[in-house]
């Protein structure tokens, strides 16, 4: 299967934060593949682990995250571990992009032999600096100047990736429907966790079969947050061979996500 991708592969001087995770049953599907909800999950672990262990996260303990874009190059299989490096490609006054790569490390148990690809996800996030309240604050100076040290980048600015509204796909047969919420999905910010989404995202994967058994993209914009008093909808449509969605509040779009071959 090739290995493509647009995202900028990570630079010999950048140093970067490494970790390895066990891979559990229910982050797979059926076929044992890990599924985008997982992603989102270890990419979540790894970003509060860097937090916690790194001198920055001292001064700068609260993050979000406005878009993740998650290239499955390679499915990665369970059962087996998966490793992650983190490093910081571009940066700016109050938010950075941060790079991720997860490489699967296949077992052998009763369910599968080790003699499996690795698989390989290229993922990138873009984080914004915020207040304990969750307003978006400015980097400390120290930190900053840590980070340049690494990167190209430093006037780093948010340009979205995905159409905006169902409205700026033409010619499209938009599908509407209920989403229900859940009090698991929200967090301790009483937010919908990025995790949650994707439950929904995996539903309309059925518009497309085999879209994620083959290398595809999926970009995720969380443009402002679900709390659990809201009514939400979800838009659905086909979209450059894949799907795109939508999820709208009072209407408004919350959050927009596509899914498409690579």
């Amino acid at each position: 299967m090739p290995h493509t991708s647009t995202l900028a592969a990570r630079p010999s001087h950048a140093r970067f934060f490494e970790r390895s995770y066990r891979l559990r049953m229910e982050d797979v599907t059926p076929d044992m593949g890990v599924r985008h909800d997982a992603i989102a999950r270890l990419l979540q672990n790894i970003a509060m682990d860097m937090i916690d262990e790194s001198e920055w996260g001292k001064t700068n303990p609260f993050w979000i995250v406005r878009r993740n874009v998650i290239d499955v190059l390679e499915p990665i299989t369970w059962p087996g571990d998966v490793h992650i490096e983190r490093w910081c490609e571009a940066t700016s006054s109050r938010w950075v992009g941060m790079r991720q790569r997860l490489t699967g490390i296949p077992t052998a148990t009763g369910f599968a032999d080790a003699d499996r690809p690795t698989g390989l996800v290229e993922t990138s996030s873009f984080c914004i600096n915020v207040t304990r309240e969750g307003r978006p604050s400015r980097i400390d100076d120290e930190s900053m100047e840590d980070w340049n040290t690494d990167v190209t980048e430093t006037r780093l600015k948010w340009k979205a990736m995905n159409p905006a509204t169902p409205g700026d796909v033409p010619d499209s047969d938009i599908d509407y429907t209920t989403f229900a919420l859940r009090t698991t999905d929200f967090d301790a910010l009483g937010h919908m966790n990025n995790v949650a989404y994707w439950h929904a995202v995996h539903a309309a994967l059925g518009r497309v079969p085999g879209l994620t058994a083959a290398p595809h993209r999926a970009v995720i914009e969380y443009l402002r947050p679900i709390t659990p008093r809201d009514d939400a909808t979800i838009a659905t449509t086909d979209y450059n061979g894949g799907i795109a969605l939508w999820f709208i509040v009072d209407d408004v779009v919350t959050t927009s996500v596509t899914v498409t071959p690579l």
